[in-house]
């Protein structure tokens, strides 16, 4: 699904104006009841909006690319765009679960460049693989690829030492993450390798 791009970041930058790629997922924007499932420190839907959006702008620039992987948001169509039209960032979104409010509205997802199930990206010649769902083999992953997911707001019990990550807000103080941070912190762990491509 390939969304009309028509209400993205700012094009117009200074010079020398550092661009930045980050990385979010299960917002969930508007659910009450992810407050209690997830033990997250807000009194209210709205106070949990309200802190996730300022932390959102103050950490992503309007020129800067923010990638969610899913789970954005659970609430209506109209409360869904107030959201979006106050997000900065060149936004795009792998769709989770609970995002059956975009899923069915073309007017949403016209906030976002691209809207799909899964993507790969190359930054600094690495390979990141997108998926809301944490998977135990990625493409690439034996050559040291970072996979990135959400779904599971930091209870996944990896079943090996392996270059992936949850970069939902539960586990990132209710912040996106920056690719430098998550190549820090990737790049210490090491590679194992689980399957045929280890012979």
């Amino acid at each position: 699904k390939i969304c009309r791009p028509n209400r993205h970041g700012s094009s117009s930058l200074a010079r020398g104006t550092k661009i930045m790629k980050y990385f979010t997922s299960d917002t969930h924007f508007g659910h009450a009841n992810i407050i209690k499932y997830c033990d997250r420190p807000f009194s209210s839907p709205v106070e949990m909006d309200e802190t996730l959006i300022r932390n959102w702008n103050n950490t992503v620039k309007p020129e800067d690319t923010i990638f969610h992987l899913g789970d954005f948001g659970f609430a209506t169509e109209d409360r869904l765009k107030s959201i979006l039209s106050r997000l900065n960032g060149i936004k795009y979104l792998i769709l989770g679960n609970h995002d059956k409010t975009i899923r069915r509205s073309e007017d949403l997802r016209t906030y976002f460049v691209k809207c799909t199930e899964y993507l790969e990206i190359d930054e600094e010649k690495i390979k990141l693989i997108l998926m809301h769902y944490p998977m135990l083999i990625w493409n690439k992953s034996h050559h040291g690829a970072f996979m990135l997911h959400g779904h599971s707001h930091g209870t996944c019990k990896y079943p090996f030492e392996g270059r992936i990550m949850d970069v939902g807000v539960d586990c990132h103080n209710y912040h996106p993450i920056s690719f430098t941070e998550v190549r820090n912190k990737m790049l210490k762990k090491s590679v194992e390798v689980i399957d045929h491509h280890g012979n």
